[in-house]
């Protein structure tokens, strides 16, 4: 159980391989911040 190995999640680590013991980190959706900026950009223009 160590580098070679394959289930463990220093062995996934060790080849860059995600699986079962290392699971993939979900990204951060960036649609919320593209919202608030147009958001803004409407309210400017409303005001003018």
């Amino acid at each position: 159980m160590g580098k070679g190995d394959r289930r463990t999640k220093r062995g996934k680590i060790f080849r860059g391989t995600f699986g079962k013991s290392r699971p993939r980190k979900k990204k951060k959706n960036k649609l919320t911040q593209t919202e608030t900026k147009t958001e803004k950009t409407e309210t400017n223009e409303t005001n003018e």
